[in-house]
């Protein structure tokens, strides 16, 4: 059985081989915490490869779900894991903060797109997506204390920004109402996400409702 220590599960494993709050030393572990000395490649891999299997797994079992289950995806052993976050609430919020900082990312860029309506709408399905398989991971945090917000100010701005600049240029080019606000879209989006019970991947009403969100955002027709 798995045995909760610093906030995360550990396996059998790890408690077998000595991993019991302080994990032994290898060469990836000595190496990233010289003072100073960037990590290697391996170790810059391990971390990446165990997000990708964390968002993988948060996304089908929730924010519930045993990090051993995300070490095993990944490839890595919990020592391994517990290395890179050395609990379960450092994983979830680094696997939100990478989610935030690549939808920043993206709306920055679609912003400038020549075609900014249908990157307006197409922004809107993939973050109701982050958001709903996201929302339990959220809470999660919040219970745990953890002020996103606050921790990721910079990206949130980014976030916003791009939204409301994409926003802005969707409205004059005529593929958006021009009565709604950034906020307000916002709004709508979450309470979509709210209603959703199951994951979303089992939801198929789920890119119903927001299709029709988008479509009451879109300039209504004279009858």
């Amino acid at each position: 059985m798995a045995e909760e220590i610093g906030g995360g599960a550990w396996g059998e494993d790890d408690v077998a081989h000595g991993h019991r709050g302080v994990a032994t030393v290898d060469a990836e572990g000595a190496e990233a915490s010289l003072e100073g000395r960037p990590q290697r490649a391996d170790a810059v891999r391990n971390r990446q490869r165990i997000l990708d299997a964390a968002e993988e797994v948060f996304a089908v079992q929730g924010a519930s779900a045993p990090v051993d289950v995300v070490a095993e995806r990944a490839g890595v052993g919990v020592g391994t894991l517990y290395r890179h976050f050395p609990t379960k609430e450092a994983l979830i919020e680094a696997v939100v903060e990478s989610r935030l900082e690549a939808l920043a990312d993206e709306v920055t860029a679609e912003a400038e797109s020549s075609d900014p309506g249908q990157a307006f709408f197409a922004f809107l399905h993939r973050f109701a997506l982050q958001a709903a398989t996201k929302r339990d991971l959220f809470d999660s945090l919040g219970s745990a204390g953890v002020d996103l917000k606050a921790r990721c100010a910079v990206t949130f701005t980014q976030l916003e920004e791009g939204f409301s600049r994409l926003l802005e240029r969707s409205v004059a080019a005529g593929a958006v109402r021009p009565d709604v606000t950034a906020t307000e879209v916002i709004g709508l989006v979450a309470g979509t996400c709210m209603a959703v019970n199951a994951p979303v991947a089992l939801d198929p009403s789920f890119d119903r409702m927001v299709d029709v969100v988008c479509d009451g955002l879109r300039p209504q027709t004279v009858r």
